[in-house]
């Protein structure tokens, strides 16, 4: 397993923008899954968005057209570019990686098999 440390989180106003990146050290199997997940006060964790080792992505309906997650192989850097946010983006926001277990990135498997980083607080004020 892995190690990951995630930056770039603060606070903006609606409508604005953040990128969070997550540096990523260690191996994470051959075929590979990263990802984005947020956890607000009082609700579950959710997955965000993921990509697979071959550049495939995955969104929640909440955030297509708004978000895109991309990977730097060169540098192991996760990245999140996050536009016109809405105060319900609010959350603490984490990535994580793992191998892929089936045909496809998964989230419960990301959830359970993968390593994560601390975490990094998004604000979103209307």
């Amino acid at each position: 397993q892995g190690q990951l440390v995630e930056s770039g989180g603060g606070s903006v106003q609606a409508g604005g923008s953040l990128r969070l990146s997550c540096a990523t050290s260690g191996y994470f199997g051959s075929t590979r899954c990263m990802g984005w997940f947020r956890q607000a006060p009082g609700k579950e964790r959710e997955a965000v968005a993921m990509i697979e080792s071959n550049g495939k992505t995955f969104y929640a309906d909440s955030v297509k057209g708004r978000f895109a997650i991309s990977q730097d192989n060169t540098k192991n850097i996760l990245s999140l570019h996050m536009n016109s946010l809405k105060p319900e983006d609010t959350a603490m926001y984490y990535c994580a990686a793992g191998p892929r277990i089936g045909a496809t990135c998964s989230a419960p498997d990301l959830s359970r098999l993968g390593s994560w980083g601390r975490g990094t607080q998004v604000t979103v004020s209307s």
